[in-house]
């Protein structure tokens, strides 16, 4: 059963837009491919419901001058730079943010071991979902995608967002020049802060900015400024569309609901071993702790302290 809270943003949703076809309209307009394909041996139902959000370092969909803005470089493709997992239990408890580092060394299915981002670059998301679904044990039920492309748009149509840093960031690489404490970011710094890896522990504190912005975007997105305010709800509705890609089973109504979850969620990185060099280059290793992290989530159970790591 929805919680009382999910029922109620949906309901606003749908009140917002001017009814049910205005939210069937929205609805149709999403971008959809088809990520969570059955296979031989997928994992059956887990308990609640588990969202893979993806964001990619695409440039597809970006005019010269807007990579020249936005400092993306020139790189064709598409590499995930971000892999998180949303588990939203049964029941009333929390939604976890899980970040899954991107040099995680796993078995990918087909394709021998190799650094987990590698599987969106060989078999796309479809290849990532199932991978993913191999490593953790959980049935991943929604899937979103996010490129370069839109991302800036949907960051400066709630008006920006508010975060605080914990040191100063200079990384000419991602456009990034910010000092240490609290800033209103537009969308292209925050597209550098989700960007930059220029830290002692790279990609591992990266991953933690990602959720920080994750954060700070839906509280600003689920604000009375945003949602009463037809410019900016629009305004964010047109960009939420635009920038994302889900599978082609989800609907404007399930991204709602996933916006509700994560307004106050755990969030964590997925518990690895030290970095080791591998046949994929310097890479993270799966130990016992990463194992019994994702049995506790696969249950539906609160996750012990001692495996949170870098928790929020």
């Amino acid at each position: 059963m929805l919680r009382v809270g999910r029922v109620l943003l949906v309901l606003v949703l749908v009140v917002v837009l001017g009814g049910t076809g205005l939210l069937f309209y929205y609805d149709s307009k999403l971008d959809r491919i088809d990520a969570l394909r059955p296979y031989a041996g997928r994992s059956a139902d887990t308990p609640g419901s588990n969202w893979l959000i993806v964001g990619t370092d695409s440039r597809a969909d970006l005019t010269a001058e807007q990579r020249a803005v936005l400092s993306t470089g020139d790189a064709d493709g598409s590499r995930t730079d971000t892999i998180m997992l949303v588990h939203n239990p049964p029941g009333s408890g929390k939604a976890t943010v899980v970040s899954i580092p991107r040099d995680l060394y796993v078995e990918i299915p087909g394709n021998g071991s190799l650094k987990i981002n590698a599987a969106y670059n060989i078999g796309g998301p479809a290849l990532l979902a199932q991978t993913v679904e191999s490593v953790t044990g959980i049935h991943i039920d929604h899937y979103a995608e996010i490129g370069f492309g839109g991302f800036d748009t949907l960051v400066d149509s709630v008006g920006g967002v508010d975060m605080c840093i914990d040191q100063p960031l200079n990384d000419p690489k991602a456009g990034l020049r910010l000092s240490k404490g609290c800033h209103h970011l537009d969308g292209r710094q925050a597209l550098g802060l989700v960007r930059t890896r220029a830290f002692p522990r790279a990609d591992l504190e990266r991953v933690v900015n990602q959720r920080k912005f994750l954060a700070a975007l839906v509280k600003r997105a689920t604000s009375p400024a945003v949602l009463l305010n037809p410019f900016r709800f629009f305004g964010f509705v047109d960009g939420a569309i635009d920038s994302l890609t889900v599978d082609e089973r989800d609907h404007i109504w399930n991204l709602a609901t996933l916006m509700f979850a994560l307004r106050d969620p755990v969030t964590t990185t997925t518990p690895t071993g030290e970095s080791e060099y591998t046949d994929d280059g310097l890479a993270l290793p799966v130990t016992q702790q990463t194992e019994d992290f994702f049995a506790y989530l696969r249950a539906g159970r609160p996750i012990p302290e001692e495996l949170l790591v870098d928790a929020g």
